[in-house]
């Protein structure tokens, strides 16, 4: 193995290690920075969903043969954002109402 084969594998290594580690961080605090418990319910399933949604476009994207691979980018970047609009969008109405039933309780 050459000394650029190898400076490869650490780097392809260290690189995975640094996105799993920032989604797991990411994932940790988005749900730990909720306001409610039916925010903080929505985003452990949005979590799990996109955790689930990304491992599988991953497995994917390593298994197939070229030039399929290539096309699972397709659905992956029209979904994504499609995802993201629709749980940034939940989860604001979440917090709305949320906060409306706290004021709510605070009248009575």
């Amino acid at each position: 193995m050459t000394t650029g084969e190898l400076a490869g594998w650490i780097g392809g290594i260290a690189g995975v290690v640094i996105g799993f580690a920032g989604g797991i961080i990411g994932t940790y605090f988005g749900i730990r920075n909720t306001n409610g418990p039916r925010e903080r319910s929505f985003m452990v399933k949005a979590a799990v969903v996109c955790w689930v949604a990304i491992l599988g476009f991953l497995a994917l994207l390593l298994a197939l043969p070229n030039p399929y691979r290539w096309f699972t980018w397709i659905p992956y970047s029209i979904l994504l954002p499609l995802g993201i609009l629709y749980g940034n969008r939940r989860q604001q109405a979440i917090r709305q109402q949320e906060s409306q039933n706290q004021q709510g309780e605070g009248m009575r």
